[in-house]
């Protein structure tokens, strides 16, 4: 079937319980069908159309589109799947699980899942390391000072001391972005992310934080002084980060409002997918997130112990 393009567009296909089938499945397996199983794979598969699954010739088992990926053992549709991979795809600033309770027609709790298991389909998963004129810088993430206990002693302090949460970010100028929960802002914590997600020899900007002093070793080092300047000779700046930053503080501060720490991971998942597809249109954007819910997989009861992690 055709990609839809529009909301409108894919509302009306998704409808269609067999539409929405088929589109998964070209999307999946855009080469054929083959047996998720691990250890199989084979594609050597029989149709049941009745009953909108398949049988593996060679393992004997039968298998559904959803076995093997986010949606697997979910009760939901994926006439409610799609709309709601579209819609987190789709919003520049995210989507409350409220929201998508209200579009979809499911409970608030069902909705915060479902969220959860299409932001670990947006986890991009690369190994090939930035490179030419790469920005770094750390923020802070919770709450605002004015809404710690004033009388704890350490509600004055800034950074992770009042409550917050350290990250760390990379920018490549003019391609993508990473960024990672961090424990702290020191050197030992900060420089090893920069070595693992940045090729040797790059031009690295950063600002006058101690931690990244040691760059010079291994990059090529420039740094800006915040405490008396922003820009210094049109191209020393972190300007490319601080933007991230700012629509990432955006789409928590407005849309989810108080994310809890053990799960800014995800969130921060979300943000850099939609960030690094900026220039995509929605369909191919939405296209991708429904590739990547193939071979990964979240349980209730792994999303709800990662405070005990």
């Amino acid at each position: 079937m055709d990609k839809p393009k529009t909301l409108l567009e894919a509302v009306t296909a998704f409808a269609d319980p067999q539409r929405a089938h088929d589109y998964f499945v070209s999307v999946r397996w855009p080469y054929g069908v083959a047996c998720p199983r691990m250890g199989c794979g084979s594609a050597d598969v029989q149709y049941i159309k009745t009953r909108r699954l398949w049988r593996c010739k060679d393992c004997k088992r039968q298998f559904t589109a959803k076995v093997g990926t986010v949606f697997e053992d979910s009760p939901i549709p994926l006439t409610k799947w799609l709309p709601a991979v579209w819609l987190i795809s789709a919003n520049r600033n995210g989507i409350s699980s409220c929201e998508v309770a209200r579009a979809l027609g499911v409970t608030q709790k069902t909705a915060w899942f479902m969220l959860h298991r299409i932001r670990l389909a947006m986890q991009t998963e690369t190994f090939d390391k930035l490179s030419g004129e790469v920005e770094a810088d750390e923020t802070y993430i919770g709450p605002k000072a004015r809404s710690v206990n004033r009388r704890s002693p350490s509600s004055e302090n800034r950074g992770p001391g009042d409550g917050k949460t350290t990250v760390m970010g990379l920018s490549e100028r003019g391609g993508r972005v990473r960024a990672f929960v961090a424990p702290d802002a020191k050197r030992e914590t900060l420089l090893p992310r920069v070595v693992e997600h940045v090729a040797p020899g790059s031009v690295m900007y950063t600002d006058a934080l101690a931690s990244y002093h040691d760059l010079r070793r291994s990059y090529v080092h420039h740094v800006i002084n915040h405490a008396k300047e922003y820009v210094r000779d049109h191209h020393v700046h972190t300007n490319s980060i601080e933007n991230f930053w700012s629509v990432l503080k955006r789409t928590l501060g407005g849309t989810y409002i108080c994310p809890r720490p053990w799960h800014l991971d995800a969130y921060l998942d979300e943000q850099i997918f939609r960030y690094n597809e900026r220039e995509n249109t929605d369909g191919p954007r939405f296209a991708k997130a429904v590739r990547g819910t193939d071979c990964k997989r979240l349980t209730y009861k792994e999303l709800t112990n990662r405070r005990k992690l």
